[in-house]
């Protein structure tokens, strides 16, 4: 199985985290990130800022990786997850995502990935972690299936790449 390299970019300020709530593909009806696959001969970089861009409105100006999660025996992904705290633009509907501010304490965990409750608390709070989880379906072709977390390792680490 080959792992595919994924983005996603949260947008932070003000104790607030800017998410989108998924309109179409893997994921739909769920809140995240903004993010996606790489395009032939795009940087992980490269492919985080086109991806945020399409998906929210915003040009990421200041930004830093977070985290690297794997997720093993269940989707054949590597999620690089970056921090963006300067951006020009609005947020604005896109085709894929409708983008709602959050504060930290109010983030939807109920409608979004359950393994982002294990981990976005930890990288909102300014942690950076490498982490791996495993769903108990591998037959969740397009991310909409309930399917719960059944293993978890998460450690902090103090620089990613």
């Amino acid at each position: 199985m080959t792992i595919k390299d994924v983005t996603n970019v949260l947008f932070i300020k003000d104790k607030s985290v800017l998410l989108g709530l998924k309109k179409r593909g893997f994921g739909t009806n769920k809140y995240n990130g903004f993010g996606g696959k790489l395009k032939p001969g795009e940087t992980i970089e490269q492919a985080a800022i086109r991806e945020a861009i399409e998906e929210s409105g915003l040009t990421p100006l200041e930004y830093e990786k977070y985290a690297i999660i794997d997720f093993p025996d269940s989707y054949p992904l590597r999620m690089h997850v970056y921090v963006c705290t300067k951006w020009a633009g609005e947020p604005k509907e896109s085709d894929e995502m409708i983008p709602k501010w959050f504060a930290f304490d109010q983030v939807p965990y109920d409608h979004m990935w359950e393994d982002d409750a294990h981990w976005l608390s930890l990288v909102l709070g300014g942690k950076k972690i490498r982490a791996s989880f495993t769903f108990e379906h591998s037959s969740d072709f397009d991310g909409t299936a309930m399917n719960h977390v059944t293993h978890q390792a998460i450690i902090e680490v103090n620089h990613l790449d």
